[in-house]
This record gives structure tokens, C-alpha cells and sequence, in this order.
């Protein structure tokens, strides 16, 4: 988790509406390059996200998945390939005129909860009825794509526990999805990739792939099943790591479950696509063979796949 320091969060507050109107100045054009931090990379997380070039968590600092967005959206506009948001990238981003932030009153739903610690052992979470949000940091923070540090920085002096309190978000809502034709898991980018049509290119995401003791399972498969907040099984026979000792499970559904919000199973035995309960380590960690996304960017590619949809799987 990236700690923001107080004062770039209120800066970020007190320049909030310059996230916005920029219009009598023209919007602003500083290039985000590797090692950027502050106001203008949360600018361009923002509208790649909206984009559908989702840049991971939005943490406002320059990241992998950062970089890695930048790269996909210049090559679908056919712009020069940079990894940084220069000039033209700005140019094409900023044709999104929509507010970048946007107010938000917490509802009493936001703090139902129950908000309680995911216990580490698998059999005493294997006893819970629904592995929800430990706290209503966490589930304000996927709801709005941010980090929860980053989000609590944003509203100083604001209770994100209190129905009724209005804060600053990152207005992230993005258009309705497309139907896509074909999914591309590239192990290289460590990406997903929906197509539409003409090899067009819907939606791209960060993802966690397979590792050294569960490699990738290259090849052509399709998508079997789309199930939203799935049931896990544990099996300790599928993990290299896993304690001959310890028992097979079945862990109830919720965000904080292993597959995340929803399960998209491939044809390949035991391997899918699926959100995961820590959105801050996409691309940084690796999976157990299957293909691990941001809960909120798997919940959307599952509006765009259905049973039957070609899921290719490449170096």
C-alpha cells in the first residue's frame, strides 16, 4: 500500500475542482513518466480506467500497471509508444470531459458490514458464512478503484464509518460493456485482453499470472462457466506450497474470497479467471496457475465473456 503523504492529499482536495474545469486554461499537459507521483497520475489512472485500460488500483503514483495501461492505450490509438502520457496521449484521454472526481454520500448499505478480519487459517475461514470486507475503507476503495490509504488522504477530516457523510471519489464509472469475441491472457504483458470485432480491443487489465511452480497453462481453451460470487475448494493437493496435513476445504463466497467476486472458469481443468481480495498486488505477485484480476476488472469482464467464449492463453 502506497502511503500519500498528508499534504499532496490536501492538495489534492483544495485542487480538486482544477481536476475538472480546466477549460479556461486548456487541461493540463505534464508528462507522467516512471516515478511520478501526485495530482496528474491520478488524472490519467482515472481516465484509462474509464477507458477501459484499467491501470490496477488508483494509488496516484506511477506503477507497472500504470505504465502498462499507457502502453496498451497508445497502441490502440495507434500513437507512438512511449509508456509515458505525453502530449498526444494527454490529447486523447482529455477528449473524456467528465468530472474526474465526483461527490459521494456513504449510505447505511456502505457500513452493513459485518466488517470483521479474514481469519489466514483455512479452516476457521472454511466456518464463515460470507468472507465480506474487513472494513468500510476496503469496500469504499473497490467500489471507487482507489487504494484505501489514498481515499481516507483524499477526505481529511471526513469519517468514512458515518452514513450520511459526503467525500470526493474518482468518478470511475465506465460505459456500458461490449460483447467480446475472444479474451488474450499474454504472459509476457502479464494482461488480459478483450477483443471485439476486427481484432478491436475492448477492455485491457493488469493481471496475476502463474509462477515458477504453477506456470501458465498456454494454449487455446474457452470460457465454461461465469459465476459471481463463487464457493471456493480448497485442495491442498493443487498447491505446491500447501501442508500435506492440512484438509480439503469449502470456503463461502464474498470479496474476500480466493477467486474474488466472480469465478470464470476455463475448459483447462481447475484454472480460471477471477477477482482476487488484494487488489494493491495485481501483477506483482504470482498465482497458482490461474489468471487473478482486480475484483472490480474481472466483475466487468464478465459482462463482456460468456460460456463458450474462446480464452487464448500465450507467452
Amino acid at each position: 500500500m502506497v502511503v500519500v503523504p498528508p499534504m499532496l492529499a490536501i492538495a489534492f482536495v483544495l485542487r480538486a475542482a482544477h481536476l475538472v474545469p480546466e477549460s479556461q486554461s486548456g487541461p493540463r499537459t505534464e508528462i507522467v513518466a516512471p516515478g511520478a507521483t501526485g495530482r496528474q497520475v491520478m488524472r490519467a489512472q482515472i481516465l484509462l480506467d474509464r477507458a477501459r485500460f484499467s491501470p490496477g488500483e488508483i494509488d496516484a503514483r506511477y506503477g507497472d500497471d500504470l505504465g502498462i495501461a499507457i502502453t496498451g492505450f497508445q497502441e490502440r490509438h495507434g500513437l507512438k509508444v512511449t509508456g509515458t502520457v505525453d502530449a498526444d496521449t494527454w490529447k486523447l484521454l482529455n477528449a473524456d470531459t467528465r468530472p474526474l472526481l465526483m461527490s459521494y454520500t456513504i449510505t447505511r448499505a456502505d457500513l452493513k458490514g459485518p466488517f470483521e478480519p479474514v481469519p489466514s487459517d483455512v479452516e476457521q475461514r472454511a466456518q464463515r458464512k460470507w468472507l465480506g470486507y474487513e472494513s468500510p475503507e476496503e469496500e469504499l476503495g473497490e467500489k471507487f478503484h482507489i487504494s484505501p490509504k489514498l481515499l481516507a488522504e483524499l477526505n481529511p477530516g471526513k469519517s468514512l464509518h458515518r452514513a450520511g457523510e459526503r467525500i470526493q471519489v474518482p468518478n470511475v464509472r465506465r460505459g456500458l460493456p461490449h460483447r467480446a469475441v475472444r479474451v488474450v491472457v499474454s504472459k509476457s504483458k502479464r494482461t488480459v485482453t478483450a477483443y471485439g470485432p476486427r481484432d478491436q480491443v475492448l477492455a485491457q487489465y493488469p493481471a496475476t499470472l502463474g509462477g515458477e511452480h504453477d506456470p501458465l497453462p498456454i494454449g487455446h481453451w474457452i470460457i465454461t462457466i461465469v459465476q459471481h460470487y463463487p464457493w471456493f475448494y480448497y485442495d491442498p493437493a493443487h498447491y505446491w506450497n500447501a501442508s500435506p496435513d492440512e484438509a480439503k476445504a469449502k470456503l463461502p463466497p464474498g470479496p474476500n474470497n480466493p477467486a474474488g467476486v466472480v469465478w470464470m472458469g476455463l475448459s483447462k481443468k481447475h484454472y480460471g479467471i477471477h477477482g482476487t481480495p488484494d487488489p494493491g498486488h495485481i501483477r506483482h505477485d504470482d498465482s497458482y496457475g490461474c489468471i487473478r484480476l482486480t475484483n472490480w476488472d474481472a466483475d466487468d469482464l464478465s459482462h463482456m465473456v460468456r460460456r463458450g467464449t474462446p480464452a487464448i492463453l500465450e507467452e
